[in-house]
């Protein structure tokens, strides 16, 4: 593994091999998403099991995201060839009938109470726009704002409209379930609005002693409003620029992108850019000159992952998306570390202040001294974290006790994480680690090392060093 931005794909029927998914981390994947929006819990747990027989095989850990739903609005049935022109009306009413140009349906219950005249809705991903014109007790009357054809099950947004449904439905619960059953590492909410629903969802996880961690997906307006406290709830970011940029100005999606990795820089919190990252590969077996611009902002901004979603699910070249993406953030990724610009300061959060001082000291030293990796014993999972948000010009090998925090901690930028049990001496942790650089080839004898090790490993008067160490 090369590439210091991880890699999040998802699987699908292009993808659901064994022999495809070790394709697909020899190309440098580290988190697989299981997308709870297809398939059945037989198909996630097929997938499971070979994601589970792939990464039991490797010298490093990888993760398993799991992708709730939320509360993904469509409509219902549409007639063959209907075609809504752009200046008629037309109604939406709850139910299942099956619609046409004049008045289709929605099995979105509230509706009618959520959305307010003079409110839009979009269809098929902002492709037709509609303004609402009237309400009535059991449908809204609507303008045809945009038009165009229009087919079963599309989605619906609602960009001007907060709704009163969870963020969690009757079905996202049966997979948080699911999920605790089978292991998984992380868990990703959908159309989050407000910190109180990932703490809802943090507070079931905890009460199921589930060590699942929550990542947050912003996809909506108010949740770019609330996006402070989101942050602080949870344990990770999705910048989700479907849904968002169907739902707010397509101009300002950049901004909310630079400004939430800002903020995610911030409060230490892992974020991940999502969403037509190499959308073109789906199709062709290379990637557009926008898209490799698009993927050196996301690196140059300092995501920690880069998510592919069709291109890995349903894509023609699944394993080639991978690998382009890979290549192109290690070249963005060295070409940044040639710069070797001063380091400026971050502005983190005041807890975080100490942490972030000792990274920034490694930072400072490897500057100074060639060496080729940083090892850190993820006692204090922060330090690692924090020294991949510094952007150190070396990996950074986080040796970890438990095995799920483990899994957890391969999402974060610049880190190789391995599961390993206690050490109790120094000549044990010294042991340790040059076994694992060496047996893998991440190292060579006569390498220098940067050590962080476990308090459990060093005397009282040295708790807490950073050790230089040259590889017998």
């Amino acid at each position: 593994m090369n590439n210091k931005t991880t890699i999040v794909s998802t699987l699908g029927p292009a993808s659901d091999s064994l022999e495809m998914i070790q394709q697909l981390l020899d190309a440098g994947v580290s988190t697989f998403r299981l997308n709870f929006s297809h398939g059945t819990f037989d198909d996630h747990l097929s997938l499971l099991e070979k994601i589970n027989k792939a990464r039991s095989e490797l010298p490093y850990t990888i993760s398993v995201l799991g992708d709730l739903c939320g509360p993904k609005i469509r409509i219902g049935t549409i007639e063959p060839d209907t075609l809504l022109k752009t200046g008629s009306e037309v109604a939406i009413a709850v139910g299942t009938e099956t619609g046409n140009a004049k008045c289709f349906s929605t099995s979105f219950a509230d509706l009618v109470d959520d959305v307010q005249v003079g409110q839009r809705i979009l269809l098929d991903d902002g492709q037709l726009v509609l303004g609402v014109v009237d309400k009535k007790p059991d449908q809204l009357r609507c303008k045809v704002l945009v038009g165009g054809p229009l087919s079963s099950r599309k989605g619906m947004n609602l960009p001007d409209t907060q709704l009163s449904v969870p963020a969690i439905t009757e079905k996202d619960w049966k997979c948080v379930d699911w999920a605790i059953e089978n292991g998984l590492d992380y868990l990703s909410l959908s159309f989050v609005q407000r910190a109180e629903e990932i703490l809802s969802l943090k507070e079931y996880l905890e009460k199921k002693g589930s060590p699942i961690r929550v990542i947050a997906k912003i996809e909506k307006p108010l949740a770019v409003e609330n996006i402070e406290s989101i942050i602080q709830a949870t344990d990770a970011i999705m910048v989700a620029r479907g849904d968002l940029g169907v739902e707010m100005d397509l101009a300002e999606v950049p901004l909310v992108q630079k400004r939430i990795i800002d903020l995610c820089h911030h409060f230490a919190k892992p974020v991940i850019v999502a969403t037509q990252v190499l959308q073109s590969m789906i199709e062709n077996a290379s990637p557009t000159r926008a898209e490799a611009t698009d993927i050196y902002t996301a690196v140059t901004e300092s995501a920690d992952a880069i998510m592919l979603s069709g291109e890995t699910a349903v894509g023609k070249y699944p394993v080639s998306s991978v690998k382009t993406l890979a290549h192109i953030c290690t070249t963005t990724e060295q070409f940044i570390d040639e710069l070797n610009e001063p380091r400026q300061r971050m502005e983190i959060a005041a807890d975080l202040r100490p942490a972030e001082a000792v990274a920034r000291s490694v930072a400072h030293m490897l500057d100074e001294i060639e060496a080729a990796f940083v090892v850190v014993w993820a006692e204090n999972e922060m330090i690692s974290r924090l020294l991949g948000k510094v952007r150190i010009d070396v990996p950074i090998l986080s040796l970890c006790p438990d095995l799920t925090t483990a899994r957890q901690i391969s999402l974060n930028y610049g880190l190789v994480s391995v599961h390993h049990g206690p050490v109790t001496s120094y000549d044990e942790w010294i042991e340790v680690v040059e076994s694992i650089v060496l047996e893998n080839g991440w190292a060579s004898k006569g390498q220098k090392l940067l050590l962080m090790p476990p308090k459990s490993a060093l005397s009282e008067n040295t708790a807490g060093a950073i050790i230089m160490h040259t590889i017998a």
